[in-house]
């Protein structure tokens, strides 16, 4: 179910502000708690708050942390783009955004400023956002200083980046447009997006527009000598007062800010004196230029004034203060409660609430789960239940590392077999961190185990004639001493393979661990992490040539560990043909194969025969297969044989770059994993935590 709504920008200076006050203020009469969400924020001035993040816990007095309403300031994402870990990032934004998402009902992600000048950087990482968190997108674009055709344009283009990633928009605002133009704009953007895209326009309000007198000041760093409770004005025109009074009294308008020197008690006064007038518009603010300070006397009869309104000194010149102000944006701030109110109501005016509600409810959220929110959950998953991993290859760098970076996440608990000697000889030489208090290092041969061991091999294969001696030799081997702590249960599971071939690794398995009751084969899948989804393939590691039961078994498998670990699986059984038209004793062992399945399980989707193509890519499917529920979406594809699906995995991982987690034996009544010889750290890593994960079923 969907818990989330990302705001986003497609420009600077667009008001997205007003829309998270508005969806806030909807959310919270039907939702007990919302958060509220900025992965990105500007930098901080000082010790002073982000006043986004400040102004939504404060005005509707959220319980969140303020530290867990973002992940980065700007300079931190600059260095670490500059740095290529955008993984890191990522994975950072997913992990904040998850733990508001269980502490509240639903969470509203306000989007980046487009505070610089990195727009199109901005851009795709809004879209990557929104993309992993899977939540549904509303536009917000600003239509000051556009034309009509500038407008569409910039809409259209921001709303095909988040389409093209298949991101959902539900909903776009024009903001800040000219109120008469409101129907044609509604009808010309109307026209370019579809039509179950809900449609907005807010006019232009001068009030929310222009900035405060506070906001002014915070900019030319002034002193306050009157009126600091007015200091939430609003401001209209900067007048500057460089004439004679008698003239200069027929320029104030309504919220104008008279800009004067401090010498200049004639436009003080006198401007003090039409504030008060009904004659004369009232005036916002005055600020005083040149650092000159006033005269007792002047001080003395403002003090005595019945109305007032905010009066600001400063060093600087006239003309500079004035450039200053005319550059300053407005925004809405936590003390600003007036405008606060006015964002909200204007919203509920002319945003269609009803409308809008209508989408976030029947929104379903996405059905594809990105690589990024995958291991997220795997993580997620594993600190669930913390389980009992034995790693057999000690003296293999890799394992190692890998070793020191889940010592670091606390999600499992490590041992690790080999000499004490050489694994601390290994850590000092990588110079990795490593808490030997943590992991256990045990050596086989002379562990308190061995003898337990090599005995219980022998009770166990001794009808396959095994003799002791020969229990004690195998029991030397890494391999067979780990699966046996495994059998044991001193260890919840086994990964292996780094320095071993498949068949080293899984033997004493297959011989003594066994096959869960109801399962005939042992098989494997890979979760295939692509640029944007996550895929399963089976088999790709173990059986050669399955027959059409082995491979209807190896695909219930493969469904079911896809269901273990959030995937909904929709089957594709791979061959060379699509549909009924393919003949020949291989696509006739995929037929049959779909056929027992679909007797099996009649739960699961599945369809085969069907090309890899026509499996994947939704054009393709509708054509050859319009009406599969699988064709163009298959998410757990089923290979013929191991020579095609060993093939395809690897030519899958190295041309496309994805990330390959796996092999993932499914069959075996304990778990028991195997790794490629060319396997990396992050390889090792994952298997480790999807071992875990399989230990706690």
């Amino acid at each position: 179910m969907n818990k989330a709504i990302y705001i986003a920008a497609s420009d600077a200076n667009s008001g997205k502000s007003m829309l998270s006050l508005g969806l806030m203020q909807l959310l919270l009469r039907k939702k007990p708690k919302v958060g509220y969400f900025r992965p990105i924020i500007d930098n901080p001035i000082g010790d002073k708050r982000d006043n986004h993040i400040n102004t939504v816990l404060n005005y509707f007095n959220l319980k969140s942390e303020y530290e867990d309403c973002y992940a980065f300031t700007r300079s931190e994402l600059i260095r670490k783009l500059n740095d290529d870990r955008e993984d890191e990032i990522i994975n950072r934004i997913i992990e904040k955004y998850k733990k508001l998402e269980e502490e509240n009902d639903f969470v509203i992600i306000e989007g980046t400023d487009f505070s610089d000048h990195g727009a199109v950087i901005e851009m795709d990482l809004n879209v990557l956002i929104a993309k992993n968190i899977g939540a549904p997108v509303i536009i917000v674009s600003g239509g000051v200083n556009k034309s009509l055709e500038d407008f569409i344009q910039s809409l259209r283009l921001t709303y095909d980046s988040f389409i093209n990633k298949d991101v959902e928009v539900i909903a776009v605002v024009a903001n800040k447009v000219q109120e008469k133009n409101i129907p044609i704009i509604v009808e010309e953007v109307g026209a370019n997006l579809p039509k179950t895209v809900s449609i907005n326009a807010i006019p232009i309000d001068q009030k929310l527009n222009n900035p405060t007198i506070k906001e002014f000041l915070m900019e030319i760093e002034g002193k306050v000598l009157f009126g600091e409770e007015f200091l939430n004005n609003t401001t209209g025109d900067i007048k500057v007062g460089a004439m004679q009074l008698s003239h200069f009294l027929h320029h104030l308008t309504d919220d104008s800010v008279v800009v004067t020197p401090a010498d200049r008690s004639d436009i003080l006064l006198g401007t003090l004196q039409a504030n008060i007038s009904s004659n004369y518009p009232s005036i916002a603010g005055i600020i005083l230029t040149g650092g000159m300070e006033l005269n007792s006397s002047i001080i003395k009869l403002i003090e005595g004034l019945e109305k007032i309104v905010p009066i600001l000194w400063v060093k600087d010149g006239t003309f500079s203060i004035a450039s200053r102000l005319g550059a300053v944006r407005s925004h809405i701030y936590a003390e600003n409660v007036d405008k606060i109110k006015m964002s909200i109501n204007m919203f509920e005016k002319h945003v269609d609430v009803a409308s809008l509600n209508e989408k976030l409810v029947s929104y379903k959220g996405s059905e594809a789960l990105t690589p990024r929110m995958f291991q997220y959950n795997l993580l997620k998953k594993a600190k669930e239940i913390r389980k009992h991993i034995v790693l057999p290859e000690g003296n293999d760098d890799r394992i190692l590392i890998a070793a020191s970076q889940l010592q670091k996440t606390g999600v499992v608990k490590l041992t690790i077999l080999g000499k004490r000697v050489n694994v601390e000889a290994s850590v000092k030489r990588l110079n990795i961190p490593f808490d030997f208090d943590k992991t256990e290092i045990i050596n086989p041969i002379e562990s308190e185990y061995f003898a337990d061991f090599s005995n219980t091999l022998y009770e166990l294969r001794k009808h396959k004639g095994l003799s002791p001696a020969m229990a004690e030799d195998l029991m030397a081997d890494v391999s067979y001493f780990g699966t046996m702590m495994v059998y044991k249960e001193l260890a919840d599971g086994m990964v292996s393979g780094a320095a071993h071939t498949t068949q080293h690794t899984i033997k004493p398995a297959l011989q003594f661990v066994k096959t869960k009751p109801g399962f005939s084969v042992v098989s494997s899948i890979f979760f295939m992490c692509l640029e944007d989804r996550v895929s399963v393939f089976g088999d790709c590691a173990i059986n050669p040539n399955p027959t059409a039961e082995e491979l209807a078994e190896i695909a219930i498998s493969s469904a079911d560990s896809s269901i273990a670990f959030g995937i909904d699986p929709k089957i594709a059984m791979l061959s060379y043909s699509s549909g009924a038209s393919g003949k020949g004793e291989d696509v006739d062992t995929v037929r049959r194969a779909t056929e027992i399945v679909k007797e099996k399980r009649p739960d699961l989707k599945v369809e085969g025969p069907i090309q890899y193509d026509a499996a994947v890519d939704p054009s393709v499917g509708k054509k050859k297969l319009p009406n599969s529920e699988v064709a163009g979406q298959a998410n757990v594809l089923i290979f013929p044989d191991l020579n095609t699906g060993n093939n395809t995995y690897k030519a899958v991982q190295r041309e496309t770059g994805a990330l390959a987690i796996g092999p993932m034996l499914q069959g075996l009544n304990k778990p028991v994993n195997d790794l490629s010889r060319g396997c990396t750290v992050d390889d090792i890593f994952n298997t480790v935590i999807l071992t875990a994960i399989q230990a706690q079923e």
